[in-house]
């Protein structure tokens, strides 16, 4: 059993350094410049609030894990605002469910926050300490230009804020700046930043994804989502899109197969022990469609 400690003293980090495998501090070096987006290979995997089935979701550690394991290209994350404008990590609205504490995230400011702790799924392999949700600054100093960020605005008000930490570090092309809403995206382009936008399966049915080949970078599909409206996301001029939220090898193959490039994950250890295999075929019944190639097997 591998066990994780939790980070001391994260509000005070300010150097850009990772824990290496032998637990020393190994400092990275920026070489020819930050990894951008453009860097990335034909097909990129990401690790879903840093593999949520495999790390505490939204934890410090747990993206370090996830970085250090090497089997995501991209480090995922959500973000909310505090009362007093502090940007921190956390998905949810509420610390409920994944904390030691209740009510709502936007109620505290930073001086709150440093007593927040994280509450470990039990579910998840390994031993897990407790610590506390990182601010979104952190994360950026750490890993920034180092990995490919992708994080999610849960609150659309924060994006002139976000839009600044990722300039004054140099980030705008090595960040992907998500939302489930088009309109979000678009003011994200237009503040010179990477945009991603999400849909549901549900939304797919609907969507017309050419409409916003002008300002996404990354269109993000639900995997479940029937083939012809996958299809019709890989065939929108869109220049990638990425199947969320994958946590099986076949769901994974199924994306690949019908074109994605890209695969979000819970679970990205799990995905690379398991290689990929060709697709059965498509849906029976009626909103069936054939796959494109567009996202070749890697």
């Amino acid at each position: 059993m591998v066990t994780r400690t939790a980070l001391t003293g994260i509000a005070g980090l300010t150097s850009l350094a990772l824990v290496g495998q032998s637990g020393a501090i190994t400092p990275l070096e920026w070489d020819a410049g930050p990894l951008t987006v453009a860097g990335l290979p034909r097909v990129v995997y990401t690790a879903h609030r840093g593999g949520a089935r495999e790390v505490p979701e939204n934890s410090m550690t747990g993206l370090m894990t996830a970085y250090e394991r090497g089997t995501a290209q991209v480090l995922d994350l959500d973000t909310r605002m505090l009362r007093d404008g502090t940007m921190v990590v956390m998905h949810d609205a509420t610390l409920n469910r994944t904390t030691y504490m209740g009510g709502p995230v936007h109620a505290l400011d930073l001086r709150d926050w440093q007593g927040v702790r994280l509450r470990p799924r039990d579910a998840l392999p390994g031993s897990w300490r407790s610590e506390r949700p990182p601010t979104l600054a952190e994360v950026l100093d750490r890993f920034g230009g180092r990995v490919v960020l992708m994080l999610e605005a849960k609150d659309p008000r924060s994006l002139t804020a976000i839009a600044a930490m990722i300039r004054e570090r140099g980030l705008t092309r090595s960040v992907l700046v998500n939302s489930n809403r088009p309109a979000v995206a678009l003011r994200t382009h237009r503040l010179g930043l990477l945009s991603q936008l999400w849909r549901s399966a549900h939304q797919m049915r609907t969507d017309r994804p050419r409409r916003w080949r002008p300002f996404v970078d990354v269109l993000d599909v639900d995997h479940k989502a029937r083939d012809r409206d996958l299809v019709r996301a890989v065939r929108s001029g869109i220049p990638r899109v990425w199947a969320h939220t994958v946590v099986t090898p076949a769901q994974r193959d199924r994306a690949l197969a019908l074109g994605c490039d890209g695969i979000i994950t819970d679970a990205p250890g799990r995905l690379a022990r398991v290689r990929v295999r060709a697709w059965a075929g498509s849906e029976s019944g009626p909103g069936s469609g054939s796959g494109g190639q567009r996202g070749a097997m890697p």
